[in-house]
C-alpha cells in the first residue's frame, strides 16, 4: 500500500494496452436509469435489485441528490486492516471515487480491472477480474479482498457470485453497487457492511474464530452500529457502565476480527436506524435490535431503559445508569442554551439524533430532512420529533430543503452543500452538517453541550451576511455576473431577442418531430 489514495490498475495477460475503449452503443454510463435496472434483471440481477429495493426503498422522487453510492461501500473497506478493494466499472467512475477517496482522507490504493465492450459482454471481464483476484490473494497481506461492482458491470450481469469464498485463506466478498439500485452512499456503507457481517456469522457458526485484537470482554456488549465521532462509543461505554454492560464494535468496523466481536453482543444498538440488511445479519444470530440513541436527556433516558430490558438488566441497575448520567445531561443542556430558529438536512443517517438534541437544547427547529428512508429502528427519533413540532422528511431531496429554508426562514440552515450555498445567498448563517455538525460528540453529557458554542457563534453572524450583501449588492448575479473592466448595463433588447431565437428555434424542433 502506498501513503496516498491512488488507483492501481491490476494487469492481467488479457489486458493490453492495444484495447479499444467502450464503444457507444452498448449499455453505458450514458444509458437511463430504466434501461440500466431492465439490463441489469435481464443479466440475472433480479434477485439482488429486488433486495435492494426492499432494503433501501426510495422516496416519491427517484433519489435524493447525492454522491456516488459506491463511496460508502468503498470506504468501509479503505478503512478496515488488511482488505484490498477493487473496483469494477467506468474509467470515469472509478477516477472519481478514487478522487473523493483520496478527498476524505484514505491512505490506501483502490484496484481497478479495466474492460471494453468485447471483455464486458463475452464475459471475459469476469475472468480478468477473477485472475485479479487470485493475483491479490495473499494471506500475509489481506484478511479479505472485496470487489464492487458499480452501475455498468451490475447492469451487464458480471457475476462476482460465481467467484471463490476464499483463496489461501483470504476471503473474497463480491457485491453490486449500482446507482440505480443503491440510493445513497450511507446505505452503501450497509450493503458491505452486511455482507461481512453475513460472512462472519457464517464462519463463527461452522467453529472457533479469531479473538479481537483487545481480547474478549469481560461483560455483556452493546455492539453499536453506524459511523460515530471517535469519542462517543467511549462515551456510550460510560454510560453502560452501571449497568455491567460495555461497548463493542462498532460496525462498520475496522478490521475483520471484530466482526465477530459484534455479533458476540448481548444487544445491538442501531444508533444509525438505515443499516437494514446488518440487522438481519444481527437478527439471525439471535441478537435483538434497539432503535435511536443515548441522545440529549430524554433520548439518553429511554435508550438505557430499552438497552437494560433488551439485555435483561435489573430495573435497579437500569436506574442507577439513569441516576448517575440524566442529572449530568440535564445541566449540560441547561448551561449552554441555543436560541433561534433552525432548519437541519443531511445525508449521514444521524440527523434525527441531531435534531433531538437542538430542540432539547432549546433551539426552535421546524424541520429535518434527511436522505435515508423511514425504518422501524426510527420511530422513537421521528415520533419524539413530530410531537415537539418539527417536521421530519425521510428521503429529503434538495427542492424539499430549500423549500423548508425559504418558508421557515431560520436564523440558521445546516445542511448539506447545496443547501449552506443557497441560505449563504439569502443571507441566511449556515453549516454544513457533515464537518461541523456530524464531526462532534453527540452522546451522553458531552453531547448535550458541544453543539451550543458553534451553532450560536454561526447565528451571531447574521450582521456580516447583511454587510457583505450591502456591500455587493447589485454586483455577481443576473447580467452583473462575471469580470467587468467596466459597470455592467443591464441589456434587455438582448434578452428579447434571444428569447425570440429560442422560440423560433422550439417551434421548427416540433415540425420535424410532427414530420
Amino acid at each position: 500500500m502506498t501513503d496516498t489514495t491512488h488507483t492501481q490498475v491490476i494487469n492481467t495477460d488479457a489486458l493490453s494496452a492495444q484495447r479499444r475503449p467502450a464503444d457507444g452503443d452498448g449499455i453505458g454510463c450514458h444509458a437511463g436509469r430504466e434501461q440500466l435496472d431492465g439490463a441489469a434483471r435481464a443479466a440475472g440481477k433480479s434477485e439482488t435489485l429486488d433486495r435492494y429495493a426492499a432494503d433501501y426503498p426510495k422516496g416519491p422522487h427517484d433519489q435524493p441528490q447525492s454522491m456516488c453510492p459506491a463511496f460508502g461501500s468503498l470506504r468501509v473497506g479503505l478503512r478496515m486492516r488488511r482488505t484490498a478493494t477493487v473496483l469494477s466499472g467506468s474509467a470515469c467512475c472509478v477516477y472519481g471515487l478514487t478522487f473523493t477517496s483520496h478527498f476524505y482522507g484514505a491512505r490506501r490504493s483502490v484496484g481497478y480491472v479495466p474492460f471494453n465492450s468485447e471483455t464486458l459482454v463475452t464475459g471475459k471481464l469476469f475472468e480478468d477480474i477473477r485472475e485479479a483476484v487470485y493475483k491479490l490473494a495473499d494471506p500475509a497481506q489481506y484478511d479479505a479482498i472485496v470487489i464492487i461492482n458499480l452501475c455498468v458491470p451490475t447492469a451487464s450481469g458480471v457475476p462476482l457470485q460465481l467467484l471463490p469464498k476464499e483463496i489461501d485463506g483470504v476471503r473474497i466478498i463480491g457485491i453490486d453497487v449500482p446507482g440505480f439500485g443503491v440510493p445513497t452512499h450511507a446505505e452503501a456503507k450497509d450493503v458491505l457492511a452486511g455482507a461481512m457481517l453475513r460472512y462472519a456469522r457464517q464462519e463463527a457458526e461452522q467453529g472457533p474464530v479469531q479473538a479481537p485484537r483487545s481480547g474478549v470482554a469481560d461483560r455483556p456488549t452493546v455492539a453499536l452500529v453506524g459511523e460515530m465521532f471517535p469519542v462517543d462509543p467511549v462515551i456510550i461505554g460510560s454510560l453502560l457502565e452501571p449497568m455491567g454492560l460495555a461497548a463493542g464494535p462498532v460496525v462498520p468496523t475496522r478490521e475483520w476480527r471484530e466482526l465477530y466481536a459484534a455479533l458476540d453482543c448481548a444487544v445491538v444498538g442501531a444508533i444509525h436506524p438505515f443499516y437494514t440488511a446488518s440487522f438481519r445479519e444481527f437478527e439471525a444470530a439471535g441478537r435483538p435490535v434497539v432503535g435511536s440513541a443515548p441522545i440529549g436527556h430524554d433520548g439518553s433516558e429511554a435508550w438505557l431503559q430499552a438497552i437494560g430490558q433488551a439485555a435483561n438488566v435489573g430495573q435497579a441497575q437500569i436506574d442507577a445508569a439513569k441516576n448517575r448520567f440524566l442529572p449530568a445531561i440535564r445541566g449540560a443542556l441547561a448551561a449552554n442554551p441555543i436560541r433561534g430558529r433552525i432548519t437541519l438536512s443531511g445525508y449521514e443517517g444521524s440527523e434525527l439524533l441531531v435534531a433531538r438534541l437542538l430542540v432539547e437544547s432549546g433551539a426552535d427547529l421546524r424541520y429535518v430532512g434527511t436522505a435515508c428512508p423511514q425504518t422501524p429502528h426510527s420511530a422513537a427519533d421521528r415520533e419524539w420529533l413530530s410531537a415537539h413540532g418539527v417536521h421530519v422528511q425521510y428521503r429529503a431531496s434538495l427542492e424539499q430543503d430549500l423549500a423548508a429554508m425559504r418558508e421557515f426562514r431560520p436564523d440558521l440552515a445546516i445542511g448539506t452543500t447545496p443547501v449552506v450555498q443557497a441560505a449563504k445567498e439569502a443571507r441566511i448563517p449556515a453549516l454544513y452538517f457533515t464537518n461541523l455538525i456530524s464531526a462532534r460528540p453527540l452522546m451522553g453529557p458531552a453531547g448535550a453541550g458541544s453543539l451550543a458554542q458553534v451553532i450560536n457563534g454561526a447565528i451571531g453572524n447574521k450582521s456580516r451576511f447583511d454587510t457583505m450583501s450591502e456591500f455587493f449588492d447589485g454586483v455577481g448575479s443576473g447580467h452583473t455576473g462575471g469580470v467587468w473592466q467596466d459597470v455592467p448595463k443591464d441589456r434587455p433588447e438582448y434578452r428579447a431577442a434571444y428569447r425570440a431565437k429560442m422560440a423560433k428555434l422550439a417551434r421548427a424542433r416540433s415540425v420535424e418531430e410532427a414530420i
